[in-house]
This record gives structure tokens, sequence and C-alpha cells, in this order.
């Protein structure tokens, strides 16, 4: 008798379970989800699938797709994905796959995003077969004696052994109670939406395992857990997050889109085809070839995979007028033909000049005057086509001045 027929697995089951368990890393477990898949089938009951964010900054970027293409998958088959937005976990602060505990937010600020992210979701779900939920829904009328109850059900030895918070541990890095609860509220947010999977990244299995647990504690039937790899973002190395400004968001314009990721490493690219724009493998296998060969330059596709992020959420037209654009900028050399703007008034001169390193953070050109300062090292930051190596530099700014910094940033000043 061979696996499948052992499990009872229905042609069907196994279409689902092949598609759904694609690019996934961990999947605790495959029985579970078979036996899962089976009965849904049987019961004709949609399965409950979980995907939890929190509402950190106001903009949900191509890392989260990578989630958002796996639930629509969900979905497509006839499930039913219940985003949880963590209106009340934001205002803790979750350190998950960092070296430090991540800024909580205040509610106002929290609320602010969250409003963006159900319009953003559904830029890739289906709303029919969406549920949106808050998990202050629950936890804000919590009563003190039923959140100490829920913390009875961890030790601190199993919450040491996340990693990040083992490595910090062992640093003698601070790590407070609230950032030991947050874990701990994740898990019972799978208890209040009865999820039977629950997806996240790599970075998040201790959390979604955790809400097996907790689940089973309950009474409840115990979730499947499913992790998706963690997209890098422009820099290449470090995971895409808002936090780092690495990321495309689903809102950038589609030339700020295009020209962001024309930016990405050519090795990076094969990874945002796959895991973003979802291309078959036997298809990006055959692109890797003829790149090896010499027969398609790689340029030509990441054009390519630009053009096809553009389209997914701005359609074609948008599309193939960001590619003209960034080949008439960039190719001819040439200035964008709307250039940003900044007034010379709102700037703080002093005896008539501005520090260059203050003027291109206040511009928005860079996050950071640490960030402004590299980029003058490297020799990426040019006024009126002058390259400038001077991160010292003080200037007397002029009408009609063109700032620019790397190959994306431009800017204007204006009276």
């Amino acid at each position: 008798m061979s696996s499948e027929e052992s499990f009872g697995m229905s042609g069907e089951v196994k279409r689902q379970l092949d598609l759904l368990t694609s690019r996934s890393v961990d999947l605790v477990s495959n029985e579970a989800l078979t036996v899962k898949l089976k009965e849904s089938l049987e019961g004709n009951r949609p399965l409950r699938v979980k995907y939890g964010a929190d509402p950190s900054a106001p903009d949900i970027h191509l890392g989260h797709v990578v989630g958002l293409n796996k639930l629509r998958e969900f979905q497509e088959l006839g499930h039913t994905v219940v985003f949880i937005i963590g209106d009340f976990t934001g205002m803790i602060g979750d350190p998950s796959g960092k070296s430090a505990t991540r800024p909580a937010l205040s509610r106002e600020e929290v609320q602010r995003n969250a409003d963006t992210y159900r319009e953003q979701v559904f830029k890739v779900l289906d709303p029919d077969r969406t549920e949106i939920r808050f998990n202050s829904e629950w936890f804000s009328p919590m009563r003190f004696a039923e959140v100490v109850g829920l913390c009875s059900h961890v030790t601190v030895a199993q919450m040491l052994a996340r990693d990040d918070f083992a490595k910090r541990y062992a640093k003698n890095a601070p790590i407070s109670i609230v950032e030991f609860l947050y874990p701990l509220i994740q898990a019972y947010d799978s208890v209040m939406v009865e999820a039977d999977i629950e997806l996240g990244g790599t970075d998040q299995l201790f959390n979604l395992l955790l809400g097996r647990e907790i689940q089973q504690t309950f009474g409840k039937p115990p979730q499947v857990v499913m992790t998706l790899p963690l997209l890098e973002g422009l820099d290449g190395t470090q995971k895409m997050s808002k936090s780092l400004n690495n990321y495309i968001g689903l809102t950038d314009e589609p030339g700020d889109m295009f020209g962001k990721t024309m930016s990405i490493s050519d090795e990076l690219m094969w990874r945002y085809m796959s895991l973003v724009l979802c291309t078959p493998d036997a298809e990006i296998a055959e692109l890797k070839s003829a790149v090896a060969k010499g027969e398609k330059h790689p340029r030509d596709v990441k054009d390519e995979v630009a053009c096809a992020l553009v389209s997914r959420f701005y359609g074609r037209d948008e599309a193939l007028a960001a590619s003209e654009e960034f080949k008439r900028v960039f190719s001819g050399n040439k200035l964008p033909d709307n250039i940003p703007t900044l007034s010379i008034e709102t700037l703080e001169l002093e005896n008539g000049k501005i520090g260059l390193l203050n003027l291109l953070k206040n511009a928005g050109l860079t996050p950071s005057n640490k960030e402004a300062r590299r980029l003058i090292q490297q020799g990426a930051v040019k006024i009126d086509d002058e390259k400038i190596c001077d991160s010292s530099l003080h200037v007397a700014p002029k009408v009609d001045t063109i700032i620019r910094v790397g190959k994306r940033g431009f800017l204007k000043l204006v009276p």
C-alpha cells in the first residue's frame, strides 16, 4: 500500500497538498495537513488559515506578499483566511529575529497604520474569503487575573528556547517581561480564531509552534504550522523591513517600484521571481540557463521582473511607462520628468548655508545623517552633476539646484 493510500489521500487532497506546500520551509506536519485537507473536503468545511501582522508602519511590502501569495492559494482552493491585525500586540513590540526590542507604538499610530493594512491586503487577497480581525477584540477587555492565568501555561525555560531571546540572554542584554508575553499573545490569537493552520516567516516558527501548544491547553485541535522563506530587501542581505528602509512597498509609485526592483542584484532577482511573482521553477531554470549562455542579458530579465511587479499592482500600461522612463533616465543619463521639489524657505540656514548631511536628511533623500555620510563617501551624491565627496560640506542653497543621490534619488530646490 502506498503512503498516499495509507492516509486515504484522494487525487484532490494530493493536488491541494502539493500546491500549498510548494515554496514552504517548515511544515508541522505534512501528515496533519493531509488529514485536515481530507476532512475539509469530506465535510465541505473550509479550513481557517491564520496570518498575523503588526501594524508597525503604514506600508505592506513585498516581503509580506510572500505570505499573502500563499494565503491566496489557500483561498483559491476554497479555504478562509483569518488575517489578524495585531493592534494590541503592536503596542508591545516584537523582537523576532532581531537583537533588540522593536519599539512599541502608541494606540493612535497603531490604528492609523492598521487602517492602511486593511486596504493594502486586498491587493492580493480575495475579500470574500477573508476575515479581518483585530486582536484587541479579545485582549483589551481581558482582566489581569486572566492574563496571569494565561501566563501559567508557559515557562521561562520555554521562552528562552527561542533563538533571539537565547542570544540576548547569553549576551546579558535586557529582555523585558512584556517581550515574553508577545509569543504567548500571538499563540492565544490562534485559540480565539480557531485556526486550523497558521502561516508565518521562518523567524516566527517558535511563536507558531507555541500556538499549537496553547490551543491544546484550551482543548482545541492543534493548528498546522507552515513557515515561508524570508525575502531579502534591497541590500541583498537582511530581510525586507520597513524599519531598515530596504523595502519595496505596495503603495510605492510605479516608477519607484520599478526603479527599486532594478536596483536589486542579479542573484536576488531569481528569488523575487519565485517568492513574489510565483514564477514556475521550470521557467526560472530556463531563464537562468539563457543568462548563463549569454543568450539573454540579466538586465533584460530584471526589466521583465520589474514590469511584472508594477503590472500586478498598477496595470500593464503603468509598467511599460515606468520601464521607458527608467531607460530614458538611467540609460540616457537624463533627468526624470517629475522631480520632487523642496522649498529653500523651509530649510534652517546658518549664515545662508546648511550642512549637506542635514540637507539630504531633511529632503528625505536619506533616512539618517549616517546613511547620508556613507553615500557621500561612496561618491553617490551629486549637486548639479558635480560629485560631492566631502561629508562636512556646507552649501548655500540656490533655486533650481538639482541634488542626486544614488540612481533613484532626485530633488530640485525651489524658492
